[in-house]
């Protein structure tokens, strides 16, 4: 599950989380849900927008200095 919100699902034809997610906001919609829902409500995000190199590295950093870790160079 994890690899595949990441990369999306692995075969086109198991994509049933569409229509599932039509059958749940119908079902939610008629039950008086407090607020009126859409099938994108609930469904899973597969695809996000791709980091660049400068975001991994300061995101990278960010980590490296959070467990306290040091950063060496030799120049």
């Amino acid at each position: 599950m994890a690899y595949e919100k990441i990369t999306g699902p692995l075969d086109i034809r198991l994509r049933g989380d569409i229509q599932a997610g039509i059958v749940a906001a119908t079902v939610a919609n008629s039950q008086g849900a407090k607020k009126k829902t859409k099938a994108s409500d609930f469904i899973p995000v597969w695809f996000k927008r791709r980091k660049s190199p400068e975001e991994i590295w300061r995101d990278v950093m960010a980590a490296n200095s959070a467990l306290g870790g040091s950063v060496s160079t030799t120049e």
